[in-house]
């Protein structure tokens, strides 16, 4: 059997791809949500957080001959716990991570953590999207909410969490944009010319995180970028295509 860390559509892809070949698969996930969309296609999903210690009893109880990290580039404790969850369990860690991207433009600032982005916004100031989800959102509301001559734009997803969180950071409705992407760089475009945007903040995803349909946009209507980048984990083993992983895994059982 193998784990595997998905949550995003590519991990769903490679999952579904390792399972065509012949493995048995454990997809863990931390929402129902996304959780749903894996079973829908036939997948076996375990949901909910796990720390490294919860991770090693996972591979052991299912006998788990490796584990595949396919989670988001920026899910860093994730990868990490898993990185650790194999290694107290002795089986194999491989790590599949979206390519990254070259991204050179004037209006285009590069940060190093949601921190330094939120200082670097807080200069700029005018109408800020923020484009990177709820979990940092305390970190940009409480550097922003209070800079003279700024506005704060959160686009997530339309879940009861996200609207609570916003409440308790005094993010007000009509500064809200709860909605599912993917975005297209025409819904992109129409979000910020109906807000003013000034200035976005975006994540380093990779392609199929949708950052060339928000870049696209922001540049062609003149606006500023913040993009951070990913962290910086050292993964050991990291391929950036389905078939890679696949013959490293099947390595793994010719070996055994």
């Amino acid at each position: 059997m193998i784990l595997v860390l998905a949550g995003t559509s590519d991990a769903r892809e490679l999952a579904l791809k390792i399972k065509e070949n012949g493995f048995n698969v454990l997809t863990t996930v931390v929402t129902e949500n996304a959780g749903k969309s894996l079973s829908d296609v036939g997948l076996d999903v375990r949901v909910g957080r796990l720390t490294d210690s919860e991770m090693a009893a996972l591979i052991q109880e299912r006998k788990a001959q490796a584990v595949v990290d396919a989670s988001h580039p920026f899910a860093e404790e994730a990868s990490k716990n898993a990185v650790n969850g194999a290694k107290c369990a002795n089986v194999p860690y491989i790590r599949y991570e979206r390519e990254t991207q070259n991204f050179r433009h004037e209006k285009i600032t590069f940060a190093s953590s949601y921190e330094e982005a939120a200082d670097l916004a807080a200069t700029k100031k005018g109408v800020i999207m923020l484009t990177t989800g709820s979990k940092t959102l305390h970190i940009f509301a409480n550097r922003l909410r209070e800079v003279e001559g700024t506005r704060l734009i959160a686009r997530m997803l339309p879940r009861k969490d996200n609207m609570e969180k916003c409440e308790a950071l005094g993010i007000e409705q009509r500064n809200i944009v709860a909605m599912q992407g993917p975005f297209s760089k025409e819904l992109n475009r129409a979000l910020f010319d109906h807000y003013n945007v000034t200035l976005m903040i975006t994540k380093e995803s990779g392609k199929r995180g949708a950052v060339d349909e928000k870049l696209e946009a922001a540049l062609e209507a003149g606006i500023e970028t913040i993009m951070i980048k990913r962290p910086k984990i050292n993964y050991g083993t990291v391929y950036s295509d389905f078939q890679s992983v696949i013959d490293h895994l099947k390595s793994l059982v010719n070996m055994g």
